[in-house]
């Protein structure tokens, strides 16, 4: 019998979602002579509602929301359980992929769309919403998505989770992610007086606590305001996938995303994939758009191997040349 390879990338954002790099890791895989079982991951951020709804059997439901700068953009939110939880994703509504790069401004950029999803997913009578904070274009602590809730009427007695892709706190926000939204220093400086005014003015403060910095501070904002439960987005989603129960099944790991960092192992998908597979004595190689990391840091991490690939083609064929590599070592 064949061996099994567990082949769980992320999107490489802005360039093919993750079933289309599972799809094309696994060819590759298979043409080495594995078993391809393809599962494609989130993190969080883009994808993870369309990857929760498949996996828990729910239903994707359309609305209609303002994007980052204020523009009606139609939406979808998704229900599982039977309606019972509603699963909103802000990069529908408030992410960077909506705003054209000569077009961001992120002092005006605002998470009121995702407020607005927020009480259409409440409307349904869902009593509990998640929250996939990731890939925003805002930096604006949620005060658009709170003002709005407010505004609303609140969310009564339904409770908010926000899964969270990274794990820097409030502060940091503009800072780390700021550039990646169009800010110069001077801006990220701005950006940060802001948000400090804003968490003062909260009714708990979000500073110096764990993932409150997500999506621009609307992590921190829902915790302060509503007193939203923070969950790692990673470790949701892979538990929602039967991530453990799969690694009992493989002999080997294959994660990927766009670009590899030191970000990658601080409540990313590649971190946490790494955590399980170890767990379960698996071996994971990582295959990447980019990375930023040293073949000897990427092993210090944990990762047998880190490809480089940024092609559909590319990455078939770093699928192959790791499964035979692989292959070899068995």
């Amino acid at each position: 019998m064949r061996p099994r390879a567990l082949v769980a990338p992320d999107s490489f954002k802005g360039t093919f979602d993750a079933p289309t790099v599972a799809a094309a890791l696994a060819d590759g895989l298979e043409d080495a002579g594995w078993q391809a079982d393809r599962c494609p991951v989130a993190d969080g951020g883009e994808g993870t509602m369309a990857l929760l709804v498949d996996a828990l059997g729910g239903e994707l439901v359309a609305a209609r929301a303002s994007d980052p700068l204020g523009r009606p953009v139609a939406c979808h939110f998704g229900l599982v359980d039977s309606g019972a939880t509603a699963i909103v994703e802000m990069a529908q509504a408030s992410g960077l992929a909506l705003v054209a790069p000569a077009e961001r401004d992120p002092w005006r950029a605002s998470t009121r769309g995702t407020g607005e999803l927020i009480l259409a997913a409440v409307a349904t009578g869902a009593r509990k919403i998640h929250v996939a904070a990731g890939g925003s274009a805002t930096t604006d602590g949620g005060a658009g998505a709170i003002e709005v809730i407010r505004d609303g009427g609140g969310i009564g007695a339904a409770r908010l989770a926000v899964l969270c892709d990274v794990e820097c706190a409030f502060e940091d926000a503009a800072r780390v992610f700021g550039p990646q939204k169009g800010a110069d220093p001077d801006l990220v400086r701005r950006l940060e007086e802001r948000l400090a005014a804003f968490a003062a003015a909260l009714p708990k403060d979000p500073r110096g606590v764990r993932a409150t910095g997500c999506a621009g501070g609307l992590s921190g904002g829902l915790w302060a305001a509503f007193d939203a439960e923070l969950r790692p987005g990673a470790a949701a989603v892979l538990e929602a996938l039967g991530v453990d129960e799969r690694l009992g099944a493989a002999q080997l790991v294959v994660a990927g995303e766009g670009r590899m960092d030191g970000q990658s192992f601080g409540g990313k998908i590649v971190g946490e994939l790494m955590r399980r597979a170890h767990a379960a004595q698996v071996p994971i190689h990582a295959v990447v758009g980019a990375s930023e990391l040293s073949d000897d840091e990427a092993a210090a991490a944990g990762l047998e191997r880190v490809w480089i690939a940024s092609t559909l083609d590319e990455i078939a064929a770093a699928g192959r040349a790791l499964g035979g590599a692989a292959m070899a070592r068995r």
